[in-house]
């Protein structure tokens, strides 16, 4: 069930989505090399502190995960693609890093990733990380009332698929609204015209992610949570909360 939004609600997704997205800042300002994953989400949960904010992350155990999740943020580095967890691993110098982060305030959640390198890029991480971004334009420029669910999913895995890189499948966008995730699925790749009209108050969380290396495998890790690409290949993850209006597409989750 897809639950529409009064625009008052969504003004209230918008400051939930303004913690997800200082959270974030936060992290990309402190991740350099030598600091440690477990700090970075300490940097994290000090912003939920402060903005008296909770965590829709922390204690969070979907029917596939064996235990629920430690920390508020979820951190994948290099062949990390998503829900990496946070631990005594040092950055080092041209990692990759998608830090995924999600808010809880006044009974309404955001949700917002980023993706970023460490020290000296790589060339090829920066057009990762560009296409990651360029995907996710896409995909809100497509967000706009009267259009479906399949237009945004076309927009992305255009822009994915032009760049030559691989779509992790069955993983994706949602709605989102009360909780973290809620319908309708929002996937990567689709067919333009097809899927869920899109009405004014919907509000969806949209995220491309890329595998570098132009496959679409990747396996769960021994952590029963990370999902490491197939072929080693970098990754990138970049997401914002949207909320569908007349006036077009809202994004929750800017700084």
């Amino acid at each position: 069930m897809v639950e529409l939004k009064t625009d008052t609600q969504i003004d209230a997704m918008r400051e939930a989505g303004r913690v997800a997205a200082d959270a974030l800042a936060a992290v990309r300002e402190h991740a350099a090399v030598g600091v440690s994953l477990l700090e970075l989400d300490e940097v994290a949960h000090e912003v939920l502190r402060k903005a008296g904010a909770g965590s829709p992350f922390l204690g969070y155990r979907p029917s596939f995960a064996p235990t629920p999740f430690p920390a508020v943020l979820c951190v994948s580095v290099n062949d990390a693609i998503v829900h990496g967890i946070p631990t005594t691993y040092r950055l080092r110098d041209g990692d990759l890093v998608s830090a995924d982060f999600g808010a809880e305030l006044d009974g309404w959640a955001g949700d917002s990733a980023i993706s970023f390198t460490v020290g000296r890029a790589r060339p090829e991480d920066v057009r990762l990380v560009e296409t990651a971004e360029r995907a996710l334009a896409a995909g809100i420029g497509a967000a706009v009332v009267g259009n479906r669910i399949g237009d945004i999913a076309h927009a992305i895995g255009t822009v994915c698929r032009e760049a030559g890189y691989g779509i992790p499948q069955d993983f994706g966008g949602h709605g989102i609204g009360r909780r973290m995730h809620e319908d309708p699925g929002v996937p990567n790749e689709g067919r333009a015209g097809r899927g869920m009209v899109l009405r004014h108050g919907m509000a969806l969380a949209i995220e491309p992610m890329v595998i570098g290396g132009g496959g679409d495998g990747y396996h769960e890790a021994s952590d029963g949570w990370t999902l490491r690409t197939n072929d080693g290949s970098r990754a990138a993850h970049a997401e914002h909360s949207v909320a569908i209006t007349e006036a077009g597409p809202r994004i929750l989750t800017a700084r």
